[in-house]
């Protein structure tokens, strides 16, 4: 019996100093802290954390550059998801959207020798004809809300714009609150001034106007969030449909490499009206911009088919629908 107990107390010290031993041996192999002799110490782990998942993959342009316009072309569904009122790309739910704009996209692929990315042009502050909480007339998403439509776009290859109708907010405070969304990569940014008003005026009422000024500062800022997480080429898209809605529009800064400038004519109704909002736009444009078109499921008479939207002259390198 005595033999027994002194064989189990052997055993059992045997086994501890393999253990031992084994964890040595394992701390020994990781890399110390800077200046300590002694290897890091194990940390065990906790069966109840959950395990951390992994990062959503990249997104990167079809042709594996950084470069979006001229190389690209981009059709999009616009609207604010889950609002049907507000345009087409909250008609249906998300996943039904994301196929709903590649099928539209592949419809103008046919007559563009350029690429045609879908996108989804998400409004992410909504101007409002009421005074809002912070008093500024304009209705922010939770970037929260908005990030798994930016997830499911970029796992499906899908560029996504955020619009921003800031009320008398100014454009750059508001880009400044989605900045966690626009240091993604297939993420850019949507200046409507029809809908930045004055101290005294109210979204609805009258039709807005920015300074060449605040987009300036805007942009600026952009292609400096863009060059510092190393980001590629962002789409950067300024709607007009009057002359007086960006005044001393030949002023607007276009010399960040980091952007995709784009003015978007986005003038509805008939399409003779539209024809001469088109022709209007295009004078005098500003340096080192393309040009872009909007269609209105409803509002427009009639709505130009693909064919006849690429039939514009130029070619439309952005076109959206509402």
């Amino acid at each position: 019996m005595r033999f027994s107990r002194i064989f189990v107390t052997i055993a059992v010290g045997i086994a501890a100093s393999l253990v031992g031993l084994g964890f040595w041996l394992h701390g020994f192999s990781r890399k110390a802290t800077p200046g300590s002799t002694f290897p890091l110490p194990l940390v065990a782990l906790n069966p109840k954390k959950p395990l951390a998942l992994p990062a959503p993959p990249p997104f990167h342009f079809p042709d594996g550059g950084e470069t979006l316009v001229p190389n690209y072309r981009l059709v999009a569904l616009y609207g604010k998801p889950d609002a049907p009122a507000l345009g087409a790309l909250g008609q249906q739910p998300m996943d039904a959207t994301i196929a709903r704009v590649k099928d539209l996209a592949a419809s103008y692929q046919t007559f563009s020798t350029t690429p045609i990315m879908p996108t989804l042009e998400i409004i992410t502050t909504l101007a409002s004809s009421s005074p809002t909480s912070n008093n500024d007339y304009s209705n922010e998403a939770d970037p929260v809300t908005l990030q798994p439509w930016i997830d499911a776009a970029r796992a499906a290859g899908v560029y996504v714009v955020l619009d921003l109708q800031p009320g008398r907010a100014s454009f750059l405070a508001q880009a400044e609150e989605y900045e966690s969304l626009l240091k993604q990569p297939n993420v850019g940014l949507a200046l409507d001034p029809e809908w930045r008003v004055g101290p005294a005026q109210v979204p609805l009422k009258q039709i807005g106007s920015v300074s060449i000024d605040e987009v300036n500062a805007t942009d600026d800022w952009l292609a400096t969030l863009t060059a510092q997480n190393k980001l590629p080429q962002k789409l950067f898209v300024l709607q007009e449909f009057r002359s007086s809605m960006l005044p001393n529009r030949t002023a607007l800064d276009t010399s960040h490499k980091e952007l995709a400038y784009v003015v978007q004519m986005d003038g509805q109704g008939a399409q003779s009206v539209k024809s001469a909002t088109w022709r209007a736009i295009l004078q005098q444009p500003p340096g080192n911009v393309q040009f872009g078109w909007k269609n209105f499921y409803v509002k427009d008479s009639p709505v130009l088919t693909p064919q006849q939207t690429m039939a514009l002259t130029p070619q439309p390198y952005y076109v959206s629908y509402e």
